[in-house]
């Protein structure tokens, strides 16, 4: 039982750092509007794909993640 305690606090963390990120990316003012994000507005659809904002994401995530690997 305990394995399955400490999968339980694993996704809480999870859940926790999820909801924090979803609190705090509304404030941060260039997320979402660099020049790579692609916007296609229709009349009744609306499509909007943040490939600017995911390649900055992923650099970021890809260096703090070989900094803890160390």
């Amino acid at each position: 039982m305990s394995g399955l305690g400490k999968t339980l606090i694993l996704f809480g963390l999870i859940l926790a750092g999820i909801g924090l990120i979803l609190i705090i990316a509304p404030k941060i003012p260039w997320l979402g509007k660099l020049p790579g994000d692609i916007t296609i507005e229709r009349e009744k659809f609306t499509l909007y794909f943040p490939l600017g904002t995911c390649i900055v994401v992923s650099i970021i995530l890809t260096l703090l993640f070989s900094l803890f690997r160390r």
